[in-house]
């Protein structure tokens, strides 16, 4: 799906210039790999998964140059390589090195621990609640040191609001330590107190959650197609937004375009009104025939 369905979608490019190599392959390999990391003692799993994202920033000062297969995978594992690797024909941009979201997905794992029956919704909560709020404190006294834990430091800017900026600017591209504690904290947050019944809305939000392989397969092509739409419209011929060889934002044709915020988040809303219906009909079709229907298994992420 990554190499030829979503590379397709990013560039609607069908000679594949370049294959991109970002979200679902780096999940990929981890779910591969957490299947053989699940079969140790859960003592050493947890620990595992602390090392490998408390620990990967400590390789930040460790470079592969070159266009060789230590530098490929030397980017699979921690350094992320924009196009600077060419294989005869094939030339990948690996965005997701794997080693930190390894991290991740495995402490994911070990935290659905207190989803089993035996463990008390109290319980799970207060351990939510404790798990997010140590995280977002952790993250703001490493980040106000500029100890460890993202090689950007933050500084103090010209206004208090740029100051904050600066503060949460931390690296995605492997994710650093901080971006981990300073995304992971809420989203647990959120879980110890959105367990709750649910209303209209939230039960409309749920779509979206019960087939997410299905609605990020759509978004990118839906987007990319609106966005060569706004481009002819703006004065730009469509193949500045079609024979993509680098990322749009690298793309020299299309400097000066681009919307501003509030019209940015116009299009996300349309975005998601037009994919919903979509949503909720394959969400239906798939709790229907997925006893039957073994290709439906690869959606169930």
């Amino acid at each position: 799906m990554e190499l030829f369905i979503i590379t397709l979608a990013w560039t609607f490019n069908p000679h594949y210039p370049a294959f991109i190599l970002q979200v679902i392959w780096a999940f990929g390999i981890s779910m591969i790999t957490l299947s053989l990391l699940i079969h140790l003692p859960r003592k050493i799993l947890l620990p595992v998964g602390i090392l490998l994202v408390a620990a990967h920033n400590l390789l930040d000062n460790v470079h592969v140059t070159g266009n060789t297969l230590p530098a490929f995978l030397w980017a699979v594992l921690h350094e992320p390589n924009f196009g600077g690797l060419h294989f005869g024909p094939f030339s990948p941009i690996i965005g997701y090195p794997v080693m930190p979201w390894l991290g991740i997905i495995t402490l994911g794992y070990c935290i659905g621990s207190l989803y089993t029956p035996d463990v008390a919704p109290e319980k799970r909560q207060q351990s939510l609640r404790n798990l997010g709020i140590g995280s977002i404190i952790l993250f703001i006294v490493l980040r106000w040191t500029n100890f460890y834990g993202d090689h950007s430091p933050w500084s103090v800017q010209e206004n208090w609001m740029l100051t904050i900026f600066s503060f949460v600017n931390v690296t995605k591209y492997p994710p650093s330590l901080l971006f981990i504690l300073m995304t992971m904290g809420p989203s647990l947050l959120f879980l110890a107190y959105a367990e709750r019944p649910l209303n209209k809305v939230t039960a409309a939000l749920t779509v979206f959650g019960r087939v997410p392989m299905f609605f990020y397969l759509l978004h990118i092509p839906l987007i990319h197609g609106m966005a060569v739409v706004a481009a002819v419209l703006t004065g730009h011929p469509a193949s500045d937004m079609v024979n993509l060889t680098t990322w749009v934002t690298s793309n020299e044709k299309l400097q000066g375009y681009g919307f501003s915020l509030p019209v940015v988040y116009l299009v996300w809303i349309v975005v998601i009104a037009l994919l919903y219906p979509l949503c909720l009909r394959f969400s239906k079709y798939k709790q229907a025939n997925q006893a039957t229907k073994k290709w439906l298994s690869y959606f169930n992420s």
